[in-house]
């Protein structure tokens, strides 16, 4: 079968298309044939070295997919060959076949092509599994989000604003805090030239934001505790801005605040499978309902996946960038 690879650690140029071996579905496992895959940032990350799979998972970059199942493995039920589904991976999306737990695998929700569900299970099981299964964002509570036009982003804010909450979000240009608006963003702010803490402290008189997703890290540790409200949660998903920060732990007590911070593509196939389920359970008829939806921002061909990583890193899409696989 035709898959990317990366020939060595490097940049976008280290991408090419190359004939493999296909995968074989084992014990709990399904094969798919893969419609379409996503771009995520962690991609770009293993292509250059610097976020190996897990152990066991397939070294092909991709960790999320639409498709239809081709085959089941041994003791697997409750799927039909031919069925369209889209799927939570560990690695392997970039391909035209790709062997996910069954525990990962998720319907194509009703009303999404192959493109939009391509585009979904990592974002949305991020979010629900950060934003509200760990942080318990309410209703009537405040939730801030950084990199509001990002994937993630806008998912969690079309997510918080449907379920209650007021949202905040931070992106760089106009454009981008435009389209967070029109996803729901109460407030987007211009996160290059003013100080985001400050504008929080004034749109809530002082009070705060009870939940934070932040993709940052180290970068927006302080601002991020001054502007908790009191019993915030902050929850960390990303480290563009740095690993190492420094924490007032005086600030965060005096808020009586947490921090929680979780990857998802390492984590045991068990917790994974109740994400996905929890993601189906609540996501999935909000999308039925047309309040939330994948946003693409480009659809290219697998062949041209080095192009497709360019447009990520330079960080001027919105939404997700995808690629067509059949």
């Amino acid at each position: 079968m035709k898959a990317i690879v990366a020939t060595e650690p490097g940049g976008p140029e280290v991408l090419s298309m190359a004939e493999v071996d296909p995968p074989t579905p084992g014990v709990g496992e399904v094969l798919l044939d893969v419609a379409a895959t996503a771009v995520n940032r962690a991609d770009l990350m293993q292509r250059a070295g610097n976020y190996p799979p897990p152990p066991g998972a397939s070294t092909i970059i991709g960790l999320e997919c639409s498709g239809t199942v081709a085959a089941l493995g041994p003791g697997v039920t409750g799927w039909e060959i031919g069925d369209e589904v889209c799927a939570l991976l560990s690695g392997g999306g970039y391909a035209e076949q790709v062997v996910v737990p069954v525990g990962q695998l998720m319907q194509r929700p009703d009303g999404l092509d192959a493109v939009h569900a391509a585009a979904l299970p990592e974002v949305a099981c991020t979010v629900w599994s950060m934003v509200f299964d760990q942080a318990g964002l309410a209703p009537g509570e405040r939730f801030l989000v950084h990199g509001g036009s990002s994937g993630i982003g806008t998912m969690a804010i079309q997510l918080a604003k449907a379920m209650g909450a007021q949202v905040f979000t931070t992106a760089g240009t106009e454009a981008k805090r435009q389209a967070c608006r029109e996803l729901g963003a109460d407030v987007a702010i211009d996160y290059r030239n003013v100080d985001f803490a400050t504008v929080i402290a004034d749109e809530t008189h002082g009070a705060g934001v009870d939940v934070i997703l932040d993709t940052i890290g180290a970068k927006y540790l302080p601002g991020n505790v001054g502007s908790l409200a009191f019993g915030g949660r902050i929850a960390v998903i990303g480290m563009q801005g740095g690993v190492v920060g420094e924490l007032n732990l005086g600030a965060l007590m005096a808020r009586r605040g947490s921090i929680y911070a979780a990857g998802l593509r390492a984590r045991p196939l068990e917790q994974k499978a109740t994400i996905v389920a929890g993601a189906q359970a609540h996501v999935w008829p909000l999308i039925a309902q047309g309040l939330v939806r994948p946003i693409v921002h480009e659809v290219l061909p697998l062949a041209e996946a080095a192009r497709a990583h360019r447009i990520v890193e330079a960080s001027e899409h919105v939404g997700k960038v995808v690629l067509s696989v059949r």
